[in-house]
């Protein structure tokens, strides 16, 4: 969804998860640690949707497949200001949302090389932090 679309209040928000950064996702580890790796990032705010392309056998899809369906967060900074988005996370393997996240993917950051193994996180969010987040939320941070 284009931002002009969005409400004018979560334009900023909106625009601050297009622009093109490095992030961060924190998974639960059996032990219940958490686990937090850099990655790339896309966030659909119409269904409050953030996708995360990988590998099938990488330890964050091990977590989540593991834990059912955990409590994740996915964050970015720049200066300043940042944003976290927190939600239930699931894997989906199936072709047609790995292709939709991988449009979403090269949209913000580049078109992903190859990659037959690769599955989605999604994550359905459910909480927002931090400096940079829409007007109907509730401050968390």
């Amino acid at each position: 969804m284009d931002v002009d679309e969005q409400h004018d209040g979560d334009a900023e928000f909106v625009t601050f998860w297009q622009e093109r950064r490095v992030c961060f996702l924190s998974t639960p580890r059996a032990d219940g640690t958490p686990h937090l790796v850099p990655v790339g990032v896309t966030y659909d705010h119409a269904t409050r949707t953030a996708r995360v392309i990988t590998s099938r056998g990488t330890a964050k899809v091990r977590n989540v497949e593991r834990a059912g369906s955990p409590v994740v967060a996915v964050g970015q900074v720049d200066g300043r200001r940042w944003s976290t988005l927190e939600g239930v996370a699931t894997v989906r393997p199936d072709a047609e949302a790995v292709r939709d996240a991988e449009a979403r993917y090269a949209a913000r950051y580049r078109q992903p090389r190859a990659n037959p193994e690769r599955v989605v996180i999604e994550i359905a969010v459910r909480r927002f932090l931090g400096t940079v987040r829409p007007l109907a939320s509730t401050p968390e941070a």
